[in-house]
């Protein structure tokens, strides 16, 4: 059996996590750089664009303005522990964006990974995954799921479900 002081922890870790999503969709309707890159552990790692907040801010400003405002709507969260300081989530969004004279809507998963550092739980990882991009005025079909930037290619989802082909193979 499991210790009251762990279950707590659980509890109180899911709770803390649960809000990572929310100010992340804050932060970039917002535009508040400070916060955005805060939910990102310290040393976060990006690759070829380098490590920590400061390369973070760097590579998502000019992304952020590229569209003038926006929504982002948290819908649906899932955690799931992999040891007592991380995890993996996976959380759906219905996000809007300005684009021009365009308003496109988009519905997204985010595939997470998450990490307790001093005590306090952080984004190590965030992919996107999305369903369908269209501006507001079009069916996602009419653009091939895919409304908003040329050359994206098409979007991941539904095919990034394991479950999925097998269930659709049958037919």
């Amino acid at each position: 059996m499991t210790s009251i002081e762990d279950r707590v922890d659980r509890i109180e870790s899911q709770l803390a996590i649960q809000q990572l999503p929310v100010r992340y969709a804050l932060a970039v309707d917002a535009r508040d750089l400070d916060a955005w890159v805060g939910c990102f552990r310290p040393d976060v790692e990006l690759g070829r664009h380098g490590s920590g907040r400061q390369a973070l801010s760097a590579y998502i400003e000019p992304l952020l303005r590229g569209f003038r405002r926006s929504v982002h709507q948290i819908c649906g969260h899932r955690i799931e522990f992999s040891g007592r300081d991380t995890a993996t989530g996976s959380v759906y969004c219905r996000a809007e964006h300005e684009v021009g004279e365009r308003w496109i809507v988009m519905a997204i998963r985010y595939l997470d990974e998450y990490a307790r550092v001093d005590g306090e739980w952080y984004f190590s990882r965030r992919r996107e995954q999305h369903w369908y991009a269209a501006d507001v005025t079009e069916r996602p079909q009419a653009v091939g799921f895919n409304g908003w930037r040329e050359g994206s290619g098409e979007p991941a989802l539904p095919d990034a479900f394991a479950s999925w082909s097998a269930f659709w193979k049958e037919a």
